[in-house]
């Protein structure tokens, strides 16, 4: 994860246009606001990058973590975010080591894509530690085998084309094409899994889960599950 970790803590162009950005986390946000269940409950953005419209997650509950592993975009977020009482900022060290039974939502969305087998175990082992009985998480944007790269671009452009931006979609995969992160990801490639693989990871991890209906932001051939502590199905 450490050199994905790097390419977004730089100046990246993963992002095609301001609006793009914008769009993405707005939609982010009300999604993970479709999760939370208590105007009370403590939600914990495990790996969120910019998160750019958490301001409208933190309104929706009552304290929201924002755990970021890029210690550049970490700052950010501490400099944006600190008017904001609801909020805190924390690396994925200090989530190794929060209180067990803490947290009541756990958001791990478009990440898993980037983390080795190994460190995506660890990580789930963790998060059943410290979240309630009670609580879930939402393991959104999880790429499937068959699907390759050609429907993120067709995700792109009918984002684009829906939201006036296509001009600079078509511009921006052209930029993609030829950046570090296209030569990243052929380089380190991204994780893929089945249905039953991410089911099983979540199970071994002390987790039941179900797939959702619909996928965590924009693009629908892309997987998100929720899965809860057994006891609380």
């Amino acid at each position: 994860m450490d050199d994905w970790i790097d390419y977004y803590d730089s100046t990246h162009t993963i992002y095609v246009s301001k609006l793009h950005r914008d769009l993405h986390f707005q939609i982010i946000a009300r999604d993970i606001i479709g999760y939370i269940t208590s105007p009370e409950a403590t939600v914990l953005d495990y790996a969120c990058g910019e998160a750019l419209s958490a301001s409208q997650v933190a309104a929706a509950c009552g304290k929201l973590i924002l755990a970021e592993p890029a210690p550049g975009v970490r700052g950010r977020l501490i400099a944006r975010f600190a008017p904001n009482t609801k909020i805190r900022v924390r690396s994925l060290d200090d989530v190794r080591k929060m209180q067990d039974q803490s947290i009541d939502l756990v958001v791990m969305n478009s990440v898993v894509q980037y983390m080795t087998a190994e460190e995506l175990d660890a990580a789930l082992l963790n998060i059943r530690r410290i979240l309630k009985p009670s609580g879930k998480l939402v393991l959104g944007d999880i790429l499937q085998p068959h699907v390759g790269m050609g429907r993120d671009v067709t995700a792109l452009l009918s984002f684009g084309l829906r939201h006036g931006f296509l001009k600079d979609a078509l511009i921006g995969l052209i930029s993609t094409a030829l950046s570090d992160y296209r030569h990243l990801r052929s380089r380190i490639g991204l994780q893929r899994y089945s249905e039953d693989e991410i089911t099983a990871k979540l199970k071994a991890a002390g987790f039941a889960a179900q797939r959702a209906n619909v996928n965590i932001g924009h693009n629908r051939w892309r997987m998100t599950f929720i899965a809860r502590p057994p006891l609380a199905r």
